[in-house]
């Protein structure tokens, strides 16, 4: 039935929480605002670079523009520290390819560091596309970009299977027509996938397999 799976990759390949969190709280502090826990980056990021540093920066919203530029500056060359795949991934690409699944990234990350970071840990996955954010084209979970990959890639929505960790991607696939699947490792609830569409929610990268089978 499926040709295609899409991911996202903060939070569902890979565990970037802390370099994403070390990046930008050092952003603040160079801009003299507060800092954040890392717990809480839990809930800051998932829709772009842009809408995390206006988070972040509370009610000093002037600030933001600034934050931003610093936040990206440093953490494209500290993007690799403490990021590191999830338990289990590897496995489940390396299952997927060899189903003839096409194979596909969308992140709501700056397209460099989302290049970045996929070709890093995973560099000989047999990636069909992979992307990130882009000028031109609305972050998350407007269906734009899945769109745009949906037709790259050849696959019609439909038969793309969407793994993501936010309701910004559960809402994403809907929106663009693809079966959206909740995982439960990444960042959010149960709760929040499931009240934002999930068709399924995968306790472990195994499970996706399971999925497929049912």
């Amino acid at each position: 039935m499926f040709e295609a799976v899409l991911f996202d990759l903060d939070g569902t390949l890979t565990d970037t929480l802390t370099d994403i969190a070390n990046a930008m709280n050092r952003a603040l502090a160079m801009h003299g605002l507060p800092q954040w826990p890392v717990e809480a980056y839990k809930y800051l990021v998932g829709n772009g670079a842009k809408t995390l540093s206006e988070r972040c920066v509370r009610d000093r919203m002037e600030l933001a523009p600034s934050v931003r530029r610093e936040y990206q500056a440093y953490y494209q060359d500290h993007a690799l520290i403490a990021t590191k795949p999830y338990d289990g991934i590897p496995e489940l690409l390396e299952a997927l390819a060899q189903r003839g699944m096409k194979l596909t990234v969308l992140s709501n990350k700056p397209d460099a560091d989302t290049k970045n970071v996929v070709a890093h840990f995973f560099p000989d996955v047999p990636w069909t596309l992979v992307r990130g954010q882009v000028e031109g084209v609305p972050v998350k979970p407007d269906p734009t970009g899945a769109f745009r990959l949906a037709r790259e890639i050849g696959v019609t929505p439909e038969k793309i299977l969407y793994l993501g960790d936010t309701s910004v991607d559960m809402c994403c696939a809907a929106a663009a027509g693809m079966h959206p699947v909740g995982v439960l490792w990444g960042f959010r609830t149960e709760k929040e996938l499931r009240d934002s569409g999930a068709a399924f929610v995968a306790a472990s990268p195994a499970d996706v397999l399971r999925y497929l089978d049912m």
